[in-house]
């Protein structure tokens, strides 16, 4: 048979007249060379691979006739079916976001909040030791590495020397003493450092593959943020207990800013939060919507039962009360104030110092005495401690009000989850723990150890709260996710 004057366009026409009985149809725009010859736009219509046959039976060539090499025919449907797959009308391009975070993600943050933690006990314990104040300068490259030799400690040993610190409480200090504060406030900032660094770059990473939804990338971005400002804040604390004019009157003591502790403290409470609440939210959101994407509507609609909304409104109140009594405790720490008054539940021969004691006009400032009020609640070592006292008496009575209300209550014993039910107790067993911590603390005067533990307490509790409040808050993400997933599903069977 001669190809003599058969065209391409022919052998297309061909095909075209073949298949145009086929039922599964498959559209392609049309041949420019068509287009050419005729006005119409309608577009050219082909089989569809997986029903193409050039029989009259529904197999394929290849399996009716096992010997016989593929149709050149089938072939070329083929291969238009594969090139024109993505291009089927009303396909959406694939989002670089996912709509839900990868679980690597969560453990990631969960680590992350560990690591968080531990720089909190171990900032107690510079604090407790009185080394914050050993390394004067602040190197964020260079200072990684301690000093290397004998000249290298000499040096710092002498920076150390004109500190306020030094001349009044320490002017006796050997340089084997000054190693054992200068390591622990090294330490301390290696591990900061080492805590930005395993933060912000994995976080690029899962960023730039696309492993973490839009809203948690801005929120990585944020957290990121507030590490830095953290580093800035504890550099800032560590400055303020290296002036002089801080301790011109008689009897002051070389110390940090009490203001810029409880503020340095106050942001690693808030990063160790942003990152607990994180991962515990994505990994919560992988546990409802990968198996089976119906379960986060479920547990959605059980926890949307209104007799639940008080409950939930308590809890946030439990978390706001704990984050404020530790801050208080944050000023008791920088004032030094646990060491007076050091019997539970009296301040001396009352339960409440005298109001002479607790206002002393000797914190105020103003001539006319209209910074007393707020000064002595902040300055005055007395009141501090009172303060701190009433806000700790005040947490956990809450704590232990809710954990009734939630087994007394008879719509919130039957509408709250089970593991609703264990975080109560948590809390309520996490609250007891910390209140004997404190007691001890005062009562023995400070013990580095049991000082330490009571504010490794305080972020257990803190902890406890947050796991509460992410197991009986409602799953909004998890529930636009699935639903999402389901439409897709319901698409497709369609």
């Amino acid at each position: 048979m001669s190809l003599a004057g058969v065209t391409p366009w022919g052998i297309s026409a061909n095909i075209y007249r073949t298949c145009l009985s086929r039922t599964a149809i498959l559209r392609l725009p049309r041949s420019p060379l068509a287009m050419g010859k005729s006005k119409s736009t309608s577009p050219l219509i082909l089989p569809r691979a997986r029903n193409f046959s050039l029989t009259n039976t529904s197999r394929n060539t290849a399996t009716t006739h096992p010997g016989k090499p593929p149709s050149p025919l089938g072939t070329l449907a083929n291969t238009f079916a594969r090139i024109s797959q993505p291009l089927k009308t009303g396909a959406k391009p694939q989002p670089f976001f996912p709509d839900i975070s990868s679980p690597t993600v969560g453990y990631w943050l969960l680590g992350s909040a560990g690591l968080v933690f531990g720089i909190v006990v171990l900032g107690g314990l510079t604090r407790l030791t009185e080394s914050g104040l050993s390394i004067t300068e602040w190197k964020p490259i260079t200072g990684t590495l301690p000093p290397l030799s004998l000249e290298d400690w000499e040096s710092d040993f002498s920076k150390y020397r004109n500190t306020p610190e030094y001349r009044i409480l320490k002017p006796n200090m050997s340089l084997d003493e000054y190693k054992f504060i200068y390591y622990m406030e090294w330490t301390h900032r290696l591990l900061g450092r080492m805590i930005g660094l395993s933060f912000v770059l994995p976080a690029a990473y899962f960023v730039a593959r696309g492993r973490v939804t839009r809203r948690m990338a801005l929120r990585l971005g944020g957290i990121s943020g507030l590490i830095a400002l953290e580093g800035g804040i504890g550099w800032w604390m560590v400055k303020s207990g290296l002036k002089d004019d801080l301790f011109q009157q008689p009897g002051a003591h070389p110390r940090v800013s009490q203001y810029r502790l409880t503020a340095h403290l106050g942001g690693a409470f808030a990063v160790y939060a942003t990152m607990l609440w994180n991962g515990l939210s994505v990994l919560r959101e992988n546990r409802l919507v990968l198996p089976d994407p119906k379960a986060a509507i479920n547990e959605y609609n059980t926890l949307s039962n209104p007799v639940l909304r008080p409950f939930r409104r308590l809890v946030g109140v439990i978390s706001v009360l704990v984050f404020a009594t530790a801050m208080s405790g944050g000023l008791v720490a920088g004032l030094d104030a646990g060491l007076i008054y050091n019997e539970f539940p009296k301040m001396g021969n009352g339960y409440i110092p005298p109001l002479t004691e607790l206002m002393d006009p000797f914190y105020a400032r103003h001539p006319d005495h209209s910074d007393l009020w707020w000064r002595n609640m902040l300055e005055n070592p007395t009141t501090v401690q009172f303060d701190h006292r009433c806000l700790a008496i005040s947490t956990f009575s809450f704590i232990t009000a809710v954990f009734a209300y939630s087994r007394l209550n008879p719509g919130i014993a039957r509408a709250l989850t089970k593991n609703g039910k264990r975080g109560i107790t948590g809390v309520m067993h996490l609250a007891i723990l910390q209140v004997l911590l404190g007691v001890g603390t005062l009562v023995y005067m400070v013990p580095t150890h049991l000082a330490a533990t009571h504010q490794a307490g305080s972020l257990a509790l803190l902890t406890g709260a947050i796991v509460l409040a992410s197991r009986v808050w409602l799953p909004r993400a998890a529930v636009g996710a699935a639903r999402r997933r389901l439409e897709v599903a319901g698409e497709r069977k369609v």
